[in-house]
């Protein structure tokens, strides 16, 4: 029997979608679309429905260790109580990130099974014509189950120059295409010849590859990226539902995109004996790479303008207004993306979006935290939002999810004042346990241990007020922690 694995790729930060988007909750983890599902979810969600053959099997997914319980939460809320995450210790590019799933596929089938296809998704994608997107993929199962390493390629409708491109050749008997080569993202003038030439598709970033092939593909090409992979998950550690790789032997690993180490050889190298396959796609795809794209896949009034949140504009033409919270209200602008968001506001002209990420980079260099990290933090057992602060003094307000909880702790410089406004508390303090409803108050002393639990089946919300000499992260002693952590709250 064959197998379709889903490998999604939940790496990268996202940069170019500041300041929605950021390194610590990157936008693979936020919604563009109107039911609140992530880009993460509605990719594992793609497959669903895929009639026929093959057989589907959960998703495998590759992210960075600090990003860990933001997947488990969303795959989670998704109903998949036990999925596969594989931890990358380190961003070494796709290539690794295959190889590391690959191996971890290898490791799971039985020794007389039929090696599986892996269907290789990046999480930051948009598929509008799903049962179009399900067509494509059964088509190049079939040829990757015959051996080739197939891409998908986007049929183009634009001259498009933010994407790389794929030439397709002629026709493979089991329906695919040969690929003639690959070009790099190429200038308006080039991109209008491809799209009259009409033998040229966008490289999408999806692959579908045998995992026995891939592995004997990264080895000829890539043998120092397959040693390190395998060093790493030799010495891999299984932590519930985490394959967590050995540390140091990955971070050992060169970095490189499937494209560059494996993807482009293969075409002018008949002796590797894997043939480069390319199945056409038309099924509304788009990669959210920048505020563009976003803006792209809105709908639109007859002005060309996108609003999203709560949002309105007047006399404005071909701009996007995105509000995470507050009203955003835009007279007479033209070619405008305004995005709010409640610790930083970005205003840019439409032309310049693909320099987002330089201006991240200069906050970076400023040494502006807002630069990688959200007002807003994500914890294992929910998150917390600093909603002022002063001399002495900070507030935030915290979401325990149901059946979970901070660490035990304590802290050396401040004290801490809790308001249950939702739900039912469980506090520890000290010695003393007990239950906190809506409207009811405690105080932590300083010094004092202290826990607080959520054991109902609603989220519970606090109000937090802290008072002391030094109000950072960092002042916690932890003596018990569900999550396994040392510092992070």
């Amino acid at each position: 029997m064959s197998i379709l694995q889903p490998v999604v790729l939940s790496g990268g930060s996202g940069t170019r979608l500041w300041p929605l988007s950021r390194e610590s909750y990157p936008k693979q983890f936020l919604s563009f679309s109107g039911d609140g599902r992530s880009m993460l979810q509605h990719t594992v969600q793609r497959l669903e429905g895929l009639g026929g053959q093959p057989t589907v099997a959960g998703p495998l997914v590759v992210c960075n260790a600090e990003h860990r319980f933001i997947v488990a939460q969303q795959l989670s809320e998704l109903g998949l109580a036990h999925p596969r995450i594989v931890l990358e210790p380190a961003g070494r590019n796709t290539a690794p990130a295959l190889t590391l799933a690959a191996l971890a596929a290898r490791s799971a089938q039985t020794p007389d099974a039929e090696s599986p296809v892996l269907l290789v998704m990046p999480a930051d994608h948009v598929i509008a014509d799903v049962p179009a997107f399900h067509g494509a993929v059964a088509a190049g199962w079939q040829a990757a189950r015959a051996g080739a390493m197939v891409v998908f390629g986007v049929v183009a409708d634009r001259p498009e120059t933010g994407y790389g491109y794929i030439r397709q050749g002629p026709q493979r008997p089991d329906g695919s295409f040969d690929v003639l080569g690959f070009t790099e993202k190429p200038d308006a003038e080039r991109a209008r010849r491809y799209l009259e030439a009409g033998d040229y598709l966008w490289n999408s970033g999806l692959f579908a590859v045998r995992a026995d092939v891939w592995l004997q593909a990264i080895g000829r090409y890539r043998p120092d990226i397959l040693a390190a992979c395998e060093a790493a998950m030799g010495g891999a550690l299984q932590d519930v539902d985490f394959i967590r790789p050995d540390t140091a032997a990955f971070e050992a690993c060169p970095s490189d995109s499937i494209d560059y180490a494996v993807m482009e050889r293969l075409p002018s190298d008949a002796a590797a004996g894997v043939p480069a396959a390319l199945v056409p796609l038309a099924a509304g795809w788009s990669d959210l790479g920048a505020w563009d794209a976003v803006w792209g896949v809105q709908p639109k009034d007859a002005a060309g303008n996108a609003a999203v949140g709560p949002a309105v504009s007047m006399d404005s033409r071909n701009t996007l207004l995105f509000s995470s919270g507050r009203l955003v209200a835009g007279l007479g602008l033209d070619d405008l993306v305004v995005v709010e968001t409640p610790d930083a506001v970005l205003v840019a002209r439409q032309d310049r979006l693909q320099e987002v990420k330089q201006l991240v980079a200069l906050l970076r260099d400023r040494g502006d935290t807002l630069a990688g990290a959200h007002r807003k933090v994500h914890r294992p057992w929910g998150w917390y939002d600093e909603i002022d602060a002063g001399e002495r003094f900070k507030v935030k307000r915290i979401v325990v999810n149901p059946g979970a909880s901070i660490s035990l702790q304590k802290h050396h410089h401040r004290a801490e004042h809790w308001v249950v406004v939702r739900g039912t508390a469980h506090v520890t303090q000290g010695d003393e346990v007990r239950l906190l409803g809506e409207n009811e108050s405690t105080f932590i002393p300083l010094g004092h241990v202290h826990r607080l639990a959520n054991p109902g089946k609603l989220p519970l919300e606090v109000i937090e007020v802290q008072s002391g000499s030094y109000l950072e992260e960092d002042d916690i002693v932890r003596y018990e922690d569900t999550y396994g952590r040392e510092r992070d709250g």
